[in-house]
């Protein structure tokens, strides 16, 4: 019995408190003036905007909605209101949220931003937003039930068919192994542990060189946690993409990591 619960430790992520610090979410400071570039007229349906700063996306077209999200600055997030906005206000989707944001803080982006195998990486990862912590399994399809999952891990339940846990959520972002490429099928080729040390396909960087894309890991006992990072300082606040817990499935969010965990290189 002890053995079957270490193994099942070892699956999937730990729900210790390492596991689930985060930063709480604040949003920017929308109380600075209209700029003269201020985006303000309709634009083509679906067309990418580019945020200038840090942008608070909201569920609704005023400052008095809540914040479901704070987008950071120069990210790209797809017009998703039909074009026009609503009192200065945009609709747009970004991250796999849909939400409202302020257009005095938008431009119309002039070009397709290049596609690199990191960008590439992050674009994964954001399609898996929404959708339930699995604890064991990586997958999730585009338009698909998101699923849901219920009580303590490893001794959760999850109902559907997709989602995944943090270790199986990182190795589909990352593509390891190369043969792991349909996000819809169903895997868990790594767990914390296997992530935890370096391999031929990932190695430890410090925490100060961090790129977009690498990754965060730490393993105590069997128990561990990994996550995708974006943006930000690598000993304090920064932005991830993560299957977080049962309680929060997979999120993009900003946190902290504490001085337990790693920080490793795919690309």
């Amino acid at each position: 019995k002890v053995l079957a619960i270490l193994a099942a430790l070892a699956a999937g992520c730990g729900s210790g408190p390492s596991a689930v610090e985060s930063v709480e979410l604040k949003g920017a400071d929308e109380g600075v003036g209209t700029r003269d570039s201020a985006l303000t007229s309709c634009v083509t349906a679906g067309a990418n905007l580019q945020t200038t700063t840090d942008l608070n996306l909201r569920s609704g077209p005023a400052t008095s909605y809540g914040i479901l999200l704070t987008m950071p600055g120069s990210a790209i997030a797809k017009e998703a209101g039909g074009g026009c906005p609503t009192s200065g206000w945009y609709k747009v989707t970004y991250s796999g949220i849909t939400g409202w944001a302020s257009g005095t803080y938008l431009n119309l982006a002039t070009s397709t931003p290049p596609s690199t195998t990191r960008d590439s990486a992050i674009v994964r990862a954001q399609s898996a937003m929404g959708f339930s912590y699995w604890w064991g399994h990586g997958g999730w399809k585009e338009g698909a039930a998101k699923g849901s999952c219920s009580g303590n891990c490893p001794s959760c339940t999850h109902s559907g068919s997709y989602g995944a846990d943090c270790s199986g959520f990182l190795a589909k972002a990352w593509v390891v192994p190369s043969s792991n490429s349909n996000m819809a099928t169903d895997s868990h080729p790594y767990s914390t542990i296997s992530f935890n040390s370096d391999t031929s396909q990932w190695t430890t960087i410090s925490r100060d060189n961090l790129l977009k894309a690498d990754a965060l890991v730490y393993n105590t006992d069997g128990a561990g946690h990994t996550f995708l990072y974006e943006s930000g300082d690598g000993w304090g606040s920064m932005w991830a993409y993560e299957c977080k817990g049962c309680a929060y499935g997979c999120v993009h969010n900003l946190r902290t990591a504490t001085t337990t965990y790693h920080a490793i290189r795919h690309y």
